[in-house]
């Protein structure tokens, strides 16, 4: 099983980003880079090489689902598990991101607390 250290997060929402990182790397002391939308995350991913991308749903410029198909055709990150963010986590639409070839769906909004242990219990449960 391999550990979760790096996460690659894309949000276009500045509160929801800094609630996140705190949550994230203040508590859950993960490697985070955030990025602003999905085109920054492409464009960062296979540099930065996370072993975990967390992608808000709805962004401007590019959406986390154009995000999501975009980085499986990088060789380096093909495999590299994706986690939906979203206030729309209605069963259909979670099966529609389960689908695209994500491995989970975190609804918005969630418990900052929790939010750590759930990313690693969902990580852990997919490697």
């Amino acid at each position: 099983m391999s550990t979760l250290n790096k996460i690659l997060y894309a949000e276009d929402e500045p509160d929801i980003q800094t609630i996140t990182k705190m949550a994230l790397s203040d508590l859950g002391g993960f490697d985070l880079k955030t990025c602003n939308n999905g085109a920054e995350a492409v464009e960062h991913a296979e540099a930065f090489a996370p072993d975990l991308i967390l992608l808000d749903v709805m962004m401007p410029t590019m959406d986390g689902p154009s995000a999501l198909k975009l980085i499986k055709k990088i060789d380096s990150l093909k495999n590299t598990p994706v986690i939906f963010m979203t206030a729309k986590a209605q069963s259909h639409e979670v099966q529609q991101y389960l689908d695209l070839g994500a491995i989970d769906v975190i609804a918005k909004p969630f418990d900052p607390m929790t939010l750590a242990s759930n990313i690693t219990d969902i990580y852990n449960k997919h490697s």
